[in-house]
């Protein structure tokens, strides 16, 4: 007899034919059993399959339908048992295979419904037909074949949009999961596909909590994958997303590797994570957080590149000479006795070194006072009223014009679409 390997559980369903049984369980041998049968098949079970299984599972049991010709009445009862029953043995999506031989139309239904979630094979035996390929399996002087498939293989494809669709709203530890579920499920030729879908999500979700060097990692592992699967097919429009990864990741890479202490595509990396709260996610609270930070990383850099200042350990000689006695007495840290320069005063002191930016900041003061001012008064700033999103996009419009920054030049988050 032709032998699997072990498989963690299997479901089958006895009606009538316990030779069948008795082979299907030799074949895989399950760590655990369950049988989906009728009050009567009890007796079937103990008299005709149980003696002759050559490895007992380790665990066992059996869900008893009431009526096996009706699809309510088994979906109902599979329903109720089964998914708890699957949560005690500790049985993990994928890890199941279900065994349809010699079922009803509605015992077979109802079971792949019930079963979908865990389940990657479903398997047969079947009268073998005339001239078949496959050498027959003799059962009580019966020829028959081993058929086996896994619904996920099509399945996928909804499962994909699903999480595309996860994606695109940016609530990409959900699409993680969801990628990460399929992977376990759909047969092997499947999975790295899937399991390069997560680690995009997963990248993606790390980015957006600045987690550079993680989300760098995943996207271009995932991008060799993906390309992988592209030259083979892959599912449509992937080879049209595949591009923007390629050049996330690429973005990644130069500000993840970038060795200066003050990094100037961060302010792109601000400016961009500024639009997506404030456009897809509809956070104006966090996108003027983000707003402000870019502001002051737009400064930073400047000192820091210019003039070799940094903002959070000032030189105070090193400043216009107008403004090291404010620098000692109202911006120096008594717990490490540095001298740290709030936003507001890194700009100034740009404009007194007679910098572009610095004086530019001035005469846009005006501008931005108010809306400053509504920043300060929002939730996440120091006050109790929440900031409107019209507000964000007035300040974001002057940080631009401030920095010089192109639109063209921020990173772009794809839109998947891999149905």
């Amino acid at each position: 007899m032709a032998q699997d390997q072990p498989v963690k559980a299997l479901v089958i369903a006895l009606v009538d034919n316990p030779a069948a049984a008795v082979y299907s369980i030799n074949r895989l041998n399950p760590d655990m059993l369950c049988f989906v049968l009728t009050e009567a098949g009890k007796a079937l079970v103990e008299s005709a399959v149980q003696p002759k299984i050559e490895r007992m599972p380790r665990r066992w049991d059996w869900i008893v339908l009431e009526e096996t010709g009706d699809f309510a009445s088994c979906h109902q009862t599979l329903a109720r048992s089964l998914p708890e029953l699957l949560y005690t043995w500790e049985v993990q999506p994928g890890e199941l295979v279900v065994d349809m031989t010699g079922t009803t139309p509605s015992m077979a239904g109802a079971l792949t419904v019930a079963a979908l979630p865990w389940s990657s094979r479903l398997v047969s035996l079947n009268r073998a037909p005339e001239g078949a390929d496959d050498e027959p399996i003799e059962l009580d002087g019966q020829a028959f074949v081993w058929t086996q498939s896994n619904p996920w293989d099509e399945a996928a494809a909804v499962s994909r949009r699903e999480g595309s669709d996860l994606f695109n709203r940016g609530d990409f530890s959900a699409a993680a999961k969801l990628f990460r579920d399929v992977e376990q499920r759909v047969s092997g030729g499947g999975k790295p596909l899937h399991r390069a879908l997560a680690d995009v999500a997963e990248g993606y979700h790390l980015w957006e909590r600045f987690h550079y060097r993680q989300a760098w990692d995943k996207l271009k592992t995932a991008v060799k994958a993906l390309e992988m699967a592209a030259l083979w097919g892959g599912p449509p429009g992937l080879k049209q997303v595949l591009p923007g990864i390629k050049a996330n990741a690429g973005f990644l890479e130069r500000l993840v590797l970038d060795p200066a202490e003050v990094k100037e595509l961060l302010l792109l990396d601000l400016l961009a994570h500024t639009g997506r709260r404030l456009h897809a996610g509809r956070d104006s609270e966090g996108a003027m957080v983000a707003l402000l930070r870019a502001l002051e990383a737009c400064a930073q850099w400047k000192l820091f590149k210019q003039h070799n200042i940094k903002s959070w350990d000032v030189q105070p000689e090193r400043l216009p000479e107008v403004l090291q006695e404010t620098c000692r007495t109202c911006y120096l840290e008594d717990i490490d006795g540095k001298y740290k320069l709030p936003m507001q005063a890194q700009f100034r002191v740009l404009a007194g070194l007679g910098d572009q930016l610095g004086q530019l900041f001035l005469r846009e003061w005006p501008t931005m006072k108010p809306l400053l001012d509504a920043a300060n008064h929002a939730v996440l700033g120091h006050g109790f009223e929440p900031i409107k999103g019209e507000r964000v996009q007035q300040l974001y419009n002057v940080v631009v014009k401030l920095s010089g920054v192109n639109a063209s030049s921020l990173p772009t988050f794809p839109k998947l679409d891999l149905s």
